[in-house]
């Protein structure tokens, strides 16, 4: 595959060879905006997914291929199945179609990496769009849970008593947990990434703002978080508040939050036991509440050219940070060794190709 390709040294002018692995990169540095070339970069990696093609994580049965078919096409190449706030009959049913899916990729999916269990440990206060099924968490039911798939991210909000204490016990298990979905303060925050909370969920989004004499959950973040998710469609977070994120926190990551109304036209859908709108690019619950999103990597990716940041950075957003959050260290970056998941640019960013482990779409 010829073209601008980014490396981790930056752009080369040349060739990619590869099987599923890449095998070799051949080329000179280069201003990939010297020449009408293709940009080549890594697959994107998105770890906040609930649905698009029409369908939701949580229905189980074949949907999580289907939407990591949708997916994929968009230049996802690895994802994380997210999951809702609900009952447990709800959460181990999706989760049971997740960790199927895991162990084997259909042809023209996405890699599943594992599942981001987005409730139901979050404070009922700060719902969003989720159902009203929020709970104290327990390290037995999450061990339940990880029977079923692999926990690679769990969300909760840290101020719900017994929760700090379980975030060091999981984050001693290797599960990168998140904060979310709270109404905790600035303290709060600061004592979860002591007890080794990794990140934050939809920065800014169902926690609460910063103010100069109550910094918040955001402040929090703000002043002492390595790595947060953020939802680049222009709806969730203004450009401004975006950029602000983007000075604070070194390794900010992208997400979608993207449902079932992903890549399908206007519409109701489902999300977890919530009817959900889409209309106007975006999606809501019936009173207005933004409920997830309608976004793609790809256009994600292109939103952040859009508010001023160089394409390579761009990439690192919507792929390379998140790949090293999850400490995915073959994924993520073109370079001899790891797996072969690019995606194929044209000029104005839409894609061309996508190869995943070394298939093409």
């Amino acid at each position: 595959m010829k073209g601008n390709i980014l490396t981790p040294d930056g752009w080369i002018h040349g060739e990619l060879h590869f099987g599923a692995r890449i095998e070799a990169i051949d080329g000179q540095p280069a201003d990939p905006e010297a020449n009408g070339d293709v940009f080549i970069l890594p697959g994107f990696i998105d770890v906040h997914v609930h649905g698009g093609a029409g369908r939701d994580m949580m229905e189980g049965g074949d949907a999580p291929h289907v939407i990591a078919a949708l997916h994929a096409k968009h230049g996802t190449t690895s994802l994380l199945a997210t999951t809702m706030t609900a009952p447990p009959e709800d959460i181990e049913r999706a989760l049971t179609a997740i960790g199927a899916a895991c162990k084997e990729r259909g042809r023209n999916e996405a890699r599943i990496l594992g599942v981001h269990l987005e409730g139901p440990y979050i404070n009922a206060a700060k719902l969003g769009a989720q159902p009203p099924f929020a709970k104290e968490a327990t390290l037995a039911e999450i061990e339940a849970y990880e029977a079923l798939a692999p926990m690679r991210v769990i969300t909760v909000a840290p101020e719900i008593h017994g929760h700090l204490e379980l975030v060091r016990l999981l984050a001693d298990q290797g599960v990168r947990v998140q904060i979310g979905h709270t109404s905790g303060s600035y303290e709060d925050g600061v004592a979860a990434l002591a007890h080794g909370a990794a990140g934050f969920t939809h920065l800014f989004n169902a926690m609460p703002g910063l103010h100069h004499r109550e910094p918040g959950m955001v402040g929090a973040a703000l002043a002492h978080a390595q790595y947060a998710e953020i939802i680049p469609d222009l709806l969730h977070v203004h450009p401004g508040a975006i950029k602000v994120a983007l000075r604070s926190i070194p390794h900010l990551f992208c997400v979608t939050d993207s449902t079932a109304a992903a890549g399908m036209p206007d519409g109701e859908y489902m999300l977890g036991r919530q009817v959900v709108h889409k209309c106007m690019g975006g999606v809501r619950l019936a009173d207005g509440t933004l409920a997830g999103s309608t976004l793609t990597m790809d256009g994600a990716l292109r939103n952040l050219v859009k508010i001023g940041l160089p394409l390579a950075e761009a990439s690192r957003r919507v792929s390379t940070n998140a790949a090293d959050y999850l400490g995915e260290t073959q994924r993520g970056r073109l370079a001899p060794g790891c797996h072969a998941d690019f995606v194929v640019l044209d000029r104005d960013l839409n894609i061309n190709a996508v190869y995943i482990e070394g298939e093409a779409l």
